[in-house]
């Protein structure tokens, strides 16, 4: 017995001598999305770029999970940010359109009041939140995001390329030697325009340190930090301190500030009380924007780009980062969506998802820590269009789009098939070797089609 009163002595008192940590509390994590503008699948060191230097995402890379088969729900910027934030393909809640892509300065409707933000969702259960970058999901008032789950915002209201003042160079002239004041884009402070043009120059930085200042001062209550930077979307700015520092170029130097950006928010949750209760996410809104040749960025070996449902457009780089959850250095080739973060963060604050609305979100903690995704396929839309349609290996085409220079799209009375695992270029299709896989798909679309109501389109008001 008193052997046994020992061992319990001896346990306890090495139970409370264990330091106190955010990850041994009942605490739910922190939530930070870090999501880039245009990004390319190639335009990472630790996604094989040659020579763009992304050292802090290289070793986010090598402290977390590398995931290589991760899509946006869209490939062009409205519709890929509603559906992040919403769990929701965009035709359920009308943030696409078939004829204007995106929402534009003049543009009068926005995220619909009916959806329920990630923002939203997470506030239920007592989460501080903030979107620090790009919103593009309506600029009016009560679209902002402080009317939609965040308590705070500072960024621009879309895209930095918009407000383009019309004395400006002609073309693309703009674009080749960017100047501030050739974009009259706002910057805001919740709901206050605190300077426009904004100083894009600075603007990565700016970013940065608000983001910073957030997570300092949430350090005793759960937060979720939303960053939706603005590059590498043209024009493309960066700070001094990055000028014809890349081998790349301007649009390498781009990439190496926003690398720098994630080393100091990563440096920011390893220095604070919650180091390991925050789970980090790096993607992007959609594949690089290529007709703007050395100033867009690459899709790699994916073919395509930002505009097309080819993998280039929609194939995104991403890393997920939780220090004692994710095992470093590790890769996943499971199916996944920027979709899915909605279930995955939900289901960590222990918040039910929505049950009166069709979702499209699966919690990602089982490929997170080394297992087998719950995402059955992957549907590619293009507006209100159903392109293509992915489950495992295989990718079904039942139109085809380039993403610029093809007015409309070609319908494939016979879908274009291809395996990614063998081919992910999208070179080679294989239909007529694979009936039995034509068919397959073409159940899963049919089920899916069953839920795809689509809503009235709020880009076109």
């Amino acid at each position: 017995m008193k052997y046994l009163l020992v061992a319990i002595t001896f346990a306890l008192t090495a139970v409370l001598q264990q330091p106190v940590s955010a990850a041994s509390n009942s605490q739910p994590p922190n939530i930070i999305v870090i999501f880039c503008d245009d990004l390319g699948y190639g335009d990472l060191a630790c996604f094989g770029h040659p020579t763009i230097a992304t050292p802090h995402l290289d070793q986010m890379a090598a402290e977390g999970m590398k995931l290589t088969q991760f899509y946006s729900a869209a490939p062009v910027c409205t519709p890929s940010r509603a559906a992040l934030l919403t769990g929701r393909l965009p035709m359920r809640n009308g943030m696409c359109s078939n004829s204007r892509r995106v929402l534009f300065p003049n543009s009068k409707g926005g995220i619909p009041a009916t959806e329920i933000t990630l923002a939203e969702q997470l506030q239920k259960v007592g989460y501080a939140t903030a979107c620090i970058g790009k919103w593009h999901l309506g600029h009016l008032p009560p679209f902002l995001p402080t009317r939609n789950g965040f308590d705070y915002y500072f960024g621009i209201p879309y895209s930095n390329d918009m407000d383009r003042v019309n004395d400006s160079p002609k073309g693309r002239q703009a674009f080749q030697n960017p100047k501030v004041e050739y974009w009259n884009v706002p910057l805001m402070r919740n709901e206050e325009i605190i300077e426009r043009p904004a100083d894009q120059t600075t603007i990565t930085k700016r970013y940065t340190e608000e983001a910073v200042k957030f997570i300092k001062s949430n350090q005793t209550e759960p937060f979720f930090l939303y960053l939706p930077h603005s590059m590498p979307h043209v024009p493309l700015f960066r700070s001094n301190e990055f000028e014809n520092k890349s081998r790349r170029g301007l649009y390498g130097d781009i990439i190496e500030e926003i690398d720098w950006s994630v080393g100091r928010i990563l440096d920011t949750v390893r220095q604070s009380q919650s180091s390991e209760n925050t789970l980090v996410f790096f993607t992007s809104d959609n594949g690089p924007w290529l007709i703007f040749n050395e100033q867009g960025g690459s899709a790699g070996l994916l073919r395509d780009g930002k505009g097309s449902t080819w993998e280039g457009g929609m194939r995104e780089p991403t890393l997920a980062w939780w220090p004692g959850k994710i095992k470093g250095g590790t890769v996943s080739r499971e199916l996944a969506s920027t979709m899915d973060i909605y279930a995955t963060a939900s289901q960590l604050a222990g918040v039910q998802l929505p049950d009166d609305r069709t979702m499209d979100s699966y919690d990602l903690m089982p490929v997170l820590q080394g297992g087998q995704g719950l995402r059955e396929a992957l549907f590619y839309y293009r507006g209100y269009r159903l392109m293509a349609v992915r489950q495992g290996a295989w990718k079904m085409h039942f139109m085809t789009q380039n993403a610029y220079g093809q007015p409309q799209p070609v319908t494939h009375d016979t879908p274009l098939l291809f395996n990614l695992h063998v081919d992910p270029s999208e070179k080679w299709n294989v239909s007529q070797q694979n009936p039995d896989v034509i068919a397959r798909l073409g159940k899963i679309v049919a089920e899916h089609k069953k839920t795809a109501k689509h809503a009235p389109s709020q880009l076109e008001k």
